[in-house]
């Protein structure tokens, strides 16, 4: 099958090198999902308001479903799969939702996951209002966020 205005796009996704030919108005997120296998990008809103398909691009917090893959050619990018340790145990970040119970369905755990994992390698001087505004552009419809602040507090605590 011949797909009209393909494009060719080469990218490492979490430490592995990814080529596919796709259509050029295919979104990041569909190709991580799609072509990638990497189903922990999760789509809820598709307008970059909800954060669950938040993606580090070369260590960058973005929206995976703002951009095109085309976008990501030749880029580095992590998803919540590759925030796992090298011995596949999970990240400090991760246990600490696990830990704190900051989550309940999931769908919006990655997307925060990730954020989160982002926030800390800028800086551990985090204060409860600091988290909250840094966290506004994810959204969680179960858990009512306390949990989730506090498995953040616990990281930069040194809890976990």
């Amino acid at each position: 099958m011949v797909v009209p205005d393909a494009i060719k796009v080469e990218m490492m996704v979490n430490g592995v090198s990814h080529v596919a030919v796709v259509e050029a108005r295919k979104t990041l997120a569909d190709y991580l999902r799609e072509d990638c296998s990497t189903t922990g990008v999760h789509l809820g809103c598709e307008q970059g308001a909800c954060g669950a398909c938040t993606i580090l691009l070369d260590g960058v917090a973005v929206r995976s479903c703002l951009l095109f893959a085309v976008q990501a050619r030749g880029a580095d990018v992590t998803t919540v799969e590759g925030l796992v340790n090298p011995d596949g145990t999970l990240s400090v970040v991760q246990e600490a939702f696990r830990d704190c119970h900051g989550l309940q369905c999931g769908f919006c755990t990655p997307g925060f996951v990730v954020t989160v994992t982002a926030l800390l390698s800028e800086t551990t001087d985090l204060d409860v209002d600091v988290i909250r505004r840094e966290l506004a552009g994810n959204l969680c419809r179960c858990t009512g966020y306390a949990k989730i602040i506090e498995a953040i507090q616990a990281v930069v605590d040194g809890k976990e």
